[in-house]
């Protein structure tokens, strides 16, 4: 019988390790995960099999990763550049080639024209796939003779409970290959209730005895009368008049209703942002209990595991961005069981 082949990945941009996560989970071994933000570290290795490379992308020797790589092993390379430039808001913001993350796409092309991995995955916001950037990525692809797929998918659909599209591309040079289908209907999508529903109950400000991720933002006295008269799913027009915020009484601000609002434990949850425990960065609040969601909260809508290890919380705003800013390893998941089911069609077994 012939001899199962070893599939590797390194994971550039890694931040925390949800797209690691989700990869191993599917039964792919990565090998290294790479970031430039160092405050990930802890999160990464204590959660991940996976030594943590701190580097910066620009200025990272291509032939460093190859040498990561077994020789015999299916080498695989992934990433999602930080999509804070590709965002609707930036990418309309004429200061944006002044953003030093702009161009990490291309640094990503740079090291897959060095390296020639055979299958490649990229994911990011869906606003990237209008800009020169991305096409100039896929004409590296297309130079070094890989099968390219894109799409931008409605994560719901891949079991990750927020209100979020993506954009998922994969490439082999092995032959052609697709974007994962979805794995739930409309009708099974994954709810807030079902997710956060039997966590303790605590206020504004305090912290879980047994959790010490489970912890909520203090609330100011006006934004807890505000999350008082809120609803789920409702908007600032549930309020008193004297509540409103300056902004809301003219007539150019009332079109804005996208903050300050509660979930509905029916419903996915809104997109997961780096400011999830903010109650007034976006419709963060909780469905019941009246305040904004707790770091937890934040990460099992992520899809990370209930005992996915942040570390010690010094500062919220710094795992909310870790938790904000990774893919759910759900996702990571799906694409994972793709890319071994397509690796066993040309190689066959896999380990």
């Amino acid at each position: 019988m012939k001899q199962a082949i070893k599939i590797e990945s390194v994971d550039l941009f890694c931040g925390i390790g949800g797209l690691t996560y989700g990869l191993q989970k599917s039964g792919i071994n990565v090998i290294a995960g790479v970031d430039n933000d160092k405050t990930c570290k802890f999160a990464y290795e204590r959660n991940n099999k996976a030594p943590f490379i701190n580097a910066d992308i620009k200025q990272f020797n291509s032939e460093k990763i190859k040498k990561l790589y077994s020789k015999d092993a299916a080498k695989v390379l992934v990433g999602c550049a930080p999509c804070q430039p590709f965002s609707s808001h930036t990418y309309k913001n004429k200061s944006k080639s002044c953003d030093s993350r702009w161009d990490l796409l291309t640094y990503f092309g740079k090291i897959i024209n060095e390296t020639l991995p055979d299958v490649i995955s990229m994911e990011n916001v869906r606003g990237i796939v209008k800009t020169d950037i991305f096409k100039m990525f896929l004409s590296v692809l297309e130079k070094n003779n890989y099968h390219v797929d894109y799409k931008i998918v409605y994560i719901p659909d891949y079991g990750a409970p927020q209100n979020r599209s993506r954009l998922i591309l994969l490439a082999s040079k092995l032959g052609e290959i697709q974007i994962p289908k979805p794995t739930h209907t409309k009708d099974k999508y994954i709810t807030v209730r079902d997710v956060i529903k039997n966590l303790q109950p605590i206020k504004a400000g305090q912290v879980s005895k047994n959790d010490s991720l489970h912890k909520a933002k203090n609330l100011l006295d006006i934004n807890l009368q505000r999350i008082k008269q809120s609803k789920p799913n409702g908007t600032w027009r549930d309020w008193d008049r004297k509540l409103l915020p300056t902004c809301y009484r003219k007539e150019s601000g009332q079109t804005y209703s996208s903050v300050y609002g509660r979930m509905d434990w029916d419903r996915v949850s809104p997109t997961i942002t780096t400011q999830f425990f903010n109650y007034g960065s976006g419709r963060f609040g909780h469905p019941t209990q009246n305040r904004a969601l707790s770091l937890r909260e934040g990460a099992l809508l992520q899809t990370f595991p209930e005992d996915y290890d942040f570390g010690e919380v010094k500062n919220m705003t710094t795992i909310s961005r870790h938790i904000g800013n990774a893919v759910p390893p759900v996702l990571g998941e799906v694409i994972g069981r793709t890319i071994k089911k397509h690796l066993s069609k040309y190689y066959g077994r896999t380990k």
